[in-house]
């Protein structure tokens, strides 16, 4: 089984994120994206959003646009216990060598240190975590 530091290099080729630094958080149960606007809309009958992000820490002018289907919504509970419906969709996730498929909940995350955090149902079965360590995994260029 692969080892992960407590933050690690992912890429989200689906939607067009070729580099974003995530925490691994063994804390929380499902992945998160930062997304400071979300614009739902429907395709070939389907729920759709349109998600914004700022991909990168400390830096709020750099903004990608990208689509996704929307799987559901659902209420998650964050660190602070406050409760937040979110939009959860389903994409490629590239980390450490391994792609597979996982779920990602969307939420603001400009005052967080991170704009992604990679949860235990992603982790399952895939990765250990070293909480010494960091960076364990290739930056993607």
């Amino acid at each position: 089984m692969q080892t992960l530091g407590w933050r690690e290099w992912a890429a989200l080729p689906d939607l067009g994120i070729e580099n974003i630094k995530m925490k691994v958080d063994t804390g929380a149960k499902t992945s998160c994206l930062h997304a400071f606007k979300l614009e739902p809309f429907e395709k070939a009958g389907q729920q759709w959003v349109r998600i914004h992000l700022h991909p990168h820490q400390n830096d709020n002018q750099t903004e990608l646009v990208c689509e996704a289907p929307v799987l559901e919504q659902r209420t998650v509970r964050d660190s602070g216990g406050h409760e937040e419906l979110r939009y959860v969709i389903e994409t490629t996730l590239d980390i450490a060598g391994k792609q597979f498929t996982g779920e990602l909940t969307l939420t603001n995350r400009d005052s967080m240190r991170f704009r992604m955090l990679l949860g235990r149902q992603a982790m399952e079965g895939r990765f250990i975590v070293d909480p010494q360590k960091s960076y364990l995994s290739k930056r993607f260029d």
